[in-house]
């Protein structure tokens, strides 16, 4: 009897080893094929549990180096991230990707992924635009080195997004000053939008607001030469960003 039991447990075992250990349900499958592996983490991405996602793609990678799928498990740590809202580890492994792996044919996608790392985490006009600078690189350095791609067609269209948000914060910063008499320093944002921006959606109020701050600042100028007190400059402070 005792011989009987112990046989049936050593049957378990076996069993358990050959399947890879993946008997128990939402876990990766542990010590299985690159398919069975890949499988798993697909399976748990699309269900939107993403840790295992990543754990399932880990394994493959380090128990498969060599096979094809290991590099579609880069990828998938990768979306992995991102999907979670974890941009900064998704940027990373977007990059390692790209870097790694530079004649690949997902190059492309890994470079406007890690774009779009930047591209989420933008704020509104009157806050710090960092990640719109940072976002606006990654895509023009994809659409320079990969010119027709169809990943560097989509990455122009948020390069111009970017752009214009860009174009709106010096805006909101240059009509901040503008209001409050500060016609130097209001005057170098429009100019730079011009510069840097030109094309964007405002160019026509841009150019009048620029003729008006160039005239208030002679005729400030003027005031001073004869001895008159400047009009009083309104409010003080410098806006939320600049």
């Amino acid at each position: 009897m005792k011989r009987n039991v112990f046989r049936g447990i050593l049957l378990i075992l076996v069993l358990a080893g050959m399947g890879g250990c993946g008997w128990w349900k939402g876990s990766p499958i542990r010590g299985g094929t690159p398919e069975r592996l890949y499988q798993s983490g697909y399976q748990n991405y699309h269900e939107g549990d993403y840790e295992k996602a990543i754990e399932a793609f880990q394994r493959l990678q380090e128990q498969y180096p060599l096979s094809d799928l290991a590099l579609k498990a880069e990828l998938g740590i990768a979306d992995s991230h991102y999907s979670a809202g974890d941009f900064v580890e998704a940027e990373m492994s977007y990059l390692d990707f790209s870097s790694l792996h530079p004649t690949n044919e997902n190059v492309p996608y890994a470079m406007y992924q890690a774009g779009m790392c930047h591209y989420r985490q933008m704020l509104s006009i009157d806050r710090d635009q960092t990640a719109t600078h940072q976002a606006g690189e990654a895509f023009a350095k994809l659409i320079a080195r990969f010119p027709g791609n169809p990943f560097s067609i989509m990455a122009e269209k948020r390069l111009r997004e970017c752009n214009e948000r860009l174009a709106d914060h010096e805006f909101y910063v240059g009509y901040f000053y503008f209001k409050r008499s500060k016609y130097k320093a209001a005057l170098a944002r429009f100019e730079t939008i011009l510069e840097k921006y030109p094309g964007t959606h405002m160019n026509f109020r841009l150019n009048y607001l620029i003729e008006e701050t160039k005239r208030r600042m002679a005729s400030a100028a003027g005031k001073e030469g004869t001895g008159e007190k400047p009009a009083p400059s309104g409010e003080t402070g410098t806006p939320a960003s600049g």
